[in-house]
């Protein structure tokens, strides 16, 4: 197996929904966001625990060498990457949680993207905040945090502690990666009035999941969930107080939800506020 982190996310999410043929976009999402990057083929009817085991945890050994490839084995970086997977992905929060100084954390990013293993994220504002670190492949993120951190029971064939800390966290780490094909989806679907420039919002109190440009001007927030029920109406109205604490004047608002919206959120749906489900994704497979 190899490790495809040369494309972008759509073109990765594209080759393995045609490697793979998933039945629906909620479970391309979900399999995506362990295999995505991996130039690996499933049998899409069996449980993604099943496909973990099989195709990465007793493949081990062997996925261990092409990760080699990227990292030589350095244990700084094998640090530094697993705190950012496991954590909000901010660089500050990550040289701490890996315990190095800020000087010394920067110098390994800088070595990681040149390696072409991460990317780092800047805030979609004019905000001093940290820089965000991104992996290049959702592949590659999982092992930092799911695969890299307890390697010793799973070189030993010990599964146990792997799906306890994996089944805990699955939900939650989903979402970035559902983020980051939202994005996409935004991009491809302003054909007529292109985005140029898209991304997220933090600060030290607020996130906004999507905030992009058009190229007459218009503004764009969004907010991402992908959660095992609807989105309600007020989820539009944190949306909306949130961009306003960002300074951000927005035209258009748009909710991404894994499992569709409440009555009262639907009713609202016009030309400035875009409604999406997971079902729409689809146009990234094409």
């Amino acid at each position: 197996m190899n490790i495809e982190n040369k494309q972008s996310i759509k073109e990765q999410f594209s080759s393995f929904c045609k490697r793979n043929n998933p039945k629906n976009m909620e479970i391309a999402v979900e399999y995506f966001t362990v295999f995505g990057g991996l130039d690996v083929t499933l049998n899409m009817e069996e449980s993604l625990d099943k496909l973990i085991q099989k195709h990465i945890l007793k493949e081990y050994k062997f996925l261990r060498n092409d990760v080699a490839k990227f990292t030589d084995g350095n244990e700084k970086y094998h640090r530094l990457l697993s705190a950012a997977a496991l954590g909000d992905r901010r660089t500050n929060s990550s040289f701490k949680r890996a315990g190095f100084s800020f000087d010394d954390g920067m110098d390994l990013v800088e070595e990681l993207r040149d390696s072409g293993f991460i990317k780092l994220e800047r805030c979609s504002e004019d905000v001093y905040v940290s820089d965000k670190i991104t992996f290049t492949a959702p592949f590659l993120r999982f092992w930092f945090a799911f695969i890299s951190p307890i390697f010793k029971s799973i070189r030993d064939k010990d599964y146990k502690e792997f799906f306890e800390v994996y089944n805990n966290r699955k939900a939650e780490f989903t979402d970035l990666v559902f983020s980051q094909l939202c994005h996409e989806f935004i991009k491809e679907s302003f054909t007529e009035d292109k985005i140029y420039n898209i991304g997220r919002y933090w600060d030290d109190n607020i996130e906004i999941d999507l905030v992009a440009k058009t190229k007459s001007g218009k503004k764009i927030v969004g907010t991402i969930k992908y959660r095992d029920k609807k989105v309600s109406k007020g989820e539009l109205s944190k949306l909306r107080e949130n961009a306003k604490q960002a300074q951000i004047d927005p035209s258009i608002y748009v909710i991404f939800a894994k499992k569709g919206f409440s009555g009262e959120l639907k009713s609202l749906k016009s030309e400035n506020i875009l409604l999406v489900t997971c079902k729409h994704l689809k146009m990234l497979c094409m």
